[in-house]
């Protein structure tokens, strides 16, 4: 009876995905493709937020769509039908209304349907994050035990420096309960002097924090309450409006809503526009969305990705002349083909791709069965699928080239959108033939943009006029400020089945002091230690160091961590024991075989001749790690026969003797047993 109650009793795990922008930055891929099916490093959105989804617990997903409803049915149930990843623990329902112009209409529309049971997270497809959204959903729980009225929490990471992307907010916060106080976007242009915050905010609370220049990536944990507030007011058609009206009205509406704040090594970021699909997709390339990386197989069981380095993802099946350079930080996709002489740099070539002789592609993005003629620039740009661009021609920043635009060669092009038809709707705005398949995308004038604010797609707006910036921003594909270091290797001549470049003894020392930086750290703010884990692995892929040398450095940082503890000299035993306790997770995850467990010991080698401390006791600690089962015997001796140093295999001898005796005494012990 108790355990019928139990199961009765359990909350399922849901989430709400919206698979629509409500805007139009994404035209001309919009027009005849759902956001959902983006790709972002030749694998489209819905498969990040699915899998993260999944990788977190989620049961339920409830996929709101409005715009080319058919299109993500049917994906979804192709990958269903393939048993991928999150298909196996996790259901995924769409439903569907075209009807609808809004994120508020949205969710009064499943507010009608009551298909949501308790706590929910929200997000939208464009979302990608590799957050922890269990602990993020769990601390929700705690505060709305503490607090009935709790009916949102709003996850921000902190922003980019010299760098607008749309998503940015400034928000007031009560530091202690973090519950929030005010929230402002910020405008696009940075150029901010000076804010203005409600009075009323510095007078109630006795303290107030400002953050400022926080990124907004659109993922909340709802109660069962937002969607009846949602539904109980017309006028909430963007979450902003939501959270505005919600602070406004806190008294009377009896709600609260309170802040989130992602860990530094936590990714989120939301593609808004094909500026911020431009950053996410390079974020996604140099690995900071781990593991949602190409070579991590996403929300598939087969890798097809190989990771080489400067960030090269390359298909097992492609072609590539040998005369051809792929510079660093970019992805070439299944059966595509780069002819000689070309050259290629933060990019990502879609499936069957054709890239002539002597080109050249520099941030830019072609889908599949693109096709590039010889003598080509490509930079900044986004090609769609089956796009033709001919011989000798100039595709400059900003340019967007919808499926099936055929560019005739020679033509330079630059910052414009284009089609392949003329545009249908003859009340759409002006537009321009380019070629026989390239027609502009028409714009709006100023007067229908300000009424698409009515609907919630442009800008926001105050009770008294007064314009406020949205995240719904068009910004085209330009230069990045300076975000990624260049890569201190030279890609070879040869990049096909050589192994990892062996790092320079410097970036051995950065890549050192940054596990003790980040160990330090988690072990003072008692973070969840498999982030560390993340953070150590971030740091690996950024100095390209091989896993035995990972696994000798983060035992080498452990160990100096331990010798700057109080009482390490009398203790050393109890300090490591201690350390453990907290570290226990990370070393498990490095050292857990032979080869490891040898890059292990070597790392106390090394510590041997440094530390007068691990010089004295360090068969004591080997000692300990053995009884641990961190250590095998069998290593332990294979390493001490290989031990050159005769003073650390004298300290070492008596330890050695007894593991030896006490093996024999088993296999004594064992032979007995089996002649009884």
């Amino acid at each position: 009876m108790n355990k019928a109650k139990s199961i009765e009793n359990k909350e399922i795990v849901q989430a709400i995905v919206i698979a629509d922008s409500y805007n139009e930055n994404f035209q001309p891929f919009t027009a005849s493709k759902p956001l959902a099916l983006l790709p972002i490093a030749n694998v489209p959105l819905v498969e990040y937020t699915l899998e993260i989804l999944n990788r977190n617990g989620v049961e339920e997903v409830i996929m709101f769509c409005s715009n080319h409803t058919d299109q993500v049915k049917r994906y979804i149930q192709q990958r269903q039908a393939a048993r991928c990843t999150w298909s196996i623990n996790m259901t995924v329902s769409i439903i569907s209304s075209e009807s609808c112009r809004c994120i508020g209409e949205a969710l009064r529309d499943l507010d009608a349907r009551n298909m949501i049971r308790g706590n929910v997270l929200l997000l939208g497809v464009d979302s990608v994050t590799n957050a922890d959204l269990t602990a993020l959903l769990e601390e929700h729980k705690r505060l709305t035990k503490l607090d009935r009225g709790a009916v949102m929490t709003v996850v921000y990471k902190e922003g980019l420096r010299r760098m607008r992307t749309g998503n940015e907010v400034m928000i007031a916060m009560e530091p202690t309960t973090r519950r929030l106080l005010h929230h402002q976007r910020l405008e696009l242009q940075e150029k901010e002097q000076k804010f203005e915050l409600p009075l009323e905010v510095f007078l109630n609370n006795r303290d107030v924090a400002i953050c400022h220049g926080l990124l907004d990536p659109q993922i909340a944990i709802c109660s069962h309450a937002a969607l009846p507030l949602f539904a109980d007011n017309f006028d909430f058609q963007t979450r902003d409006d939501f959270v505005r009206g919600v602070l406004i009205n806190e008294e009377i509406l009896n709600s609260r809503i309170y802040v989130a704040k992602l860990f530094r090594e936590e990714y989120a970021m939301r593609v808004n526009n094909w500026q911020s699909y431009h950053l996410v997709s390079l974020d996604v390339i140099n690995r900071w969305a781990y593991p949602l990386v190409p070579d991590m197989a996403i929300s598939d069981f087969r890798q097809h990705y190989k990771h080489y380095r400067n960030n090269v993802y390359r298909h097992r099946n492609v072609r590539l002349s040998r005369s051809c350079e792929l510079d660093g930080d970019l992805v070439v996709g299944e059966d595509a083909e780069l002819q000689d002489e070309t050259f290629v740099r933060q990019s990502v070539i879609g499936k069957g791709c054709r890239v002539g002789r002597n080109c050249r592609i520099v941030n830019s993005f072609l889908l599949d069965g693109a096709v590039v003629q010889d003598g080509s620039v490509l930079e900044h740009c986004f090609v769609g699928q089956d796009v033709t661009v001919g011989a000798t021609c100039t595709i400059g920043a900003g340019t967007v080239l919808g499926e099936g635009v055929e560019i005739p060669s020679g033509l330079k092009v630059s910052g414009l959108l284009l089609q392949a038809n003329p545009p249908e709707d003859e009340w759409g705005g002006p537009f321009q033939k380019i070629a026989e398949r390239a027609y502009t995308v028409p714009v709006a004038d100023e007067e229908e943009a300000d009424s698409d604010s009515e609907d919630g797609a442009g800008v926001d707006e105050k009770e008294h006029g007064e314009v406020l910036p949205s995240s719904n921003q068009l910004i085209m594909i330009g230069p990045l400020t300076v975000r990624y270091p260049a890569s201190v290797y030279q890609p070879s001549d040869d990049e096909g089945e050589s192994g990892p470049a062996s790092p320079v003894p410097e970036d051995a020392n950065i890549f050192l002091s940054e596990v003790v930086e980040s160990l330090k750290r988690g072990l003072a703010e008692r973070t969840n230690a498999e982030y560390l884990i993340l953070e150590i692995n971030s740091s690996r892929y950024a100095y390209n160091m091989a896993l035995c040398e990972v696994n000798y450095y983060v035992v080498k940082a452990i160990l100096q961590i331990m010798l700057q503890q109080e009482g390490v000299g009398t203790n050393a035993v109890g300090t490591l024991r201690r350390l453990l306790d907290y570290f226990g997770v990370v070393f498990r995850n490095y050292i857990r075989d032979h080869d490891a467990m040898m890059d292990c010991l070597k790392a106390f080698e090394e510590m041997f001749s440094t530390s007068d401390t691990i010089r004295a006791k360090i068969a004591q600690l080997v000692h300990y790690l053995y009884e641990q089962d961190l250590i095998e015997e069998d290593v332990i001796v294979e390493w001490y026969e290989g031990l050159e140093d005769d003073s650390i295999k004298t300290t070492l001898s008596k330890l050695v003797e007894w593991l030896q005796e006490s093996s024999d005494e088993e296999d004594e012990e064992d032979e007995d047993d089996d002649d009884d």
